[in-house]
């Protein structure tokens, strides 16, 4: 099922400046991540965006744990 979620994930760099959207609608994967992280429910999350559906934001889930997916990650200076 992973595959056809990740579909649902697309980068063009007409749409967003290039960053990961979701179906091309101009909904940044980083921004739907960022309200579900916030505490909203996908239920909530489908209120506000009713264009959206629910495998939309299982996708987005999925694309941030595949992007994790590497060999080694390096703290960044602060």
């Amino acid at each position: 099922m992973s595959k056809e979620l990740l579909k649902r994930i697309t980068i063009d760099s007409n749409i967003c400046h290039g960053k990961p959207v979701i179906r091309r609608l101009r909904y940044p994967v980083e921004s739907m991540l960022e309200l579900m992280a916030s505490g909203m429910s996908v239920d909530e999350l489908l209120a506000d965006y009713p264009d959206l559906e629910k495998e939309d934001f299982l996708a987005c889930l999925e694309y941030a744990a595949k992007t994790l997916q590497v060999k080694s990650i390096y703290k960044f200076a602060s």
